[in-house]
């Protein structure tokens, strides 16, 4: 019987693990490529990614905005599901916290009493004809008069488009950031500005590339996106929910 000389038999053993090391080199940069199983907007420059997440937003149909927003005026703390034809949700603010509930161009409010005891010019003790109404009205909606001040403020919470547009516009040159994951998210963070001075945003890398978190520039809050195309219930309040407060509303 023939002997194979043991070069021969060594390139015979080599083949299988040459390609066996080869397959399993494969295999790890797979694993290793960030982009794996995305929706491929990682790859993009930083200005196509907020393009891309500005347009979907755009044709979303409904989102869930909560978080903070820090102003000359002070902080907000916003929690409002947010529609094309209207919203609902609730404002916090240093003094108080109220719920705002628009359907089409009907806007409606609701306090606890405390915030209308405080009259139109949200200072000073309140006269017993104020202390008296403020009592009816606590925890009733009550429906905000398209010509009074309040209208237009109060509203630009519960609009959909103009919040978005906003509140998550980034400033300055765009740079590409590093890949984070949020709520069990995927995203990669675009950043307005050298070191995001003029914001960050976090965009989805799985599914439709959803702004989902947006931190403003210089501390002025934080705000995350959230149930992006998620309906919900939006009617107006029955009669018996609602009262007339019968002047203008109070300006705190």
């Amino acid at each position: 019987m023939p002997v194979r000389a043991p070069s021969s038999r060594l390139g015979r053993l080599l083949v299988p693990l040459t390609l066996c090391a080869g397959l399993a080199m494969g295999l790890t940069a797979c694993a290793a490529d960030p982009d794996e199983g995305t929706n491929g907007v990682g790859k993009l420059s930083a200005t196509e990614i907020e393009g891309k997440a500005r347009a979907a937003a755009d044709t979303a149909k409904a989102v869930r905005l909560s978080g903070t927003l820090v102003g000359k005026g002070g902080t907000f703390k916003l929690n409002m599901r947010l529609r094309q034809n209207g919203a609902t949700g609730s404002v916090t603010t240093r003094n108080s916290t109220f719920e705002l509930l628009r359907v089409g161009d009907a806007l409606f409010l609701k306090a606890e009493a405390d915030f209308w005891s405080h009259g139109p010019s949200g200072g000073g003790t309140p006269s017993t004809s104020d202390a008296e109404a403020a009592g009816k009205l606590g925890d009733k909606y009550v429906k905000v008069p398209q010509d009074d001040p309040s209208y237009k403020q109060l509203r630009g919470f519960t609009e959909m488009g103009a919040l978005l547009d906003g509140l998550i516009g980034l400033h300055g040159e765009k740079f590409k950031g590093d890949r984070d994951q949020i709520g069990g998210v995927r995203t990669v963070k675009v950043k307005g500005g050298e070191g995001g001075e003029g914001g960050t945003l976090d965009v989805a890398l799985e599914g439709e590339p959803y702004p989902v978190r947006f931190a403003r520039g210089g501390g002025a809050g934080v705000l995350v996106l959230s149930e992006w195309n998620k309906d919900f219930p939006l009617a107006e309040p029955s009669k018996g929910e609602t009262l007339d407060y019968g002047k203008q509303l109070p300006r705190t």
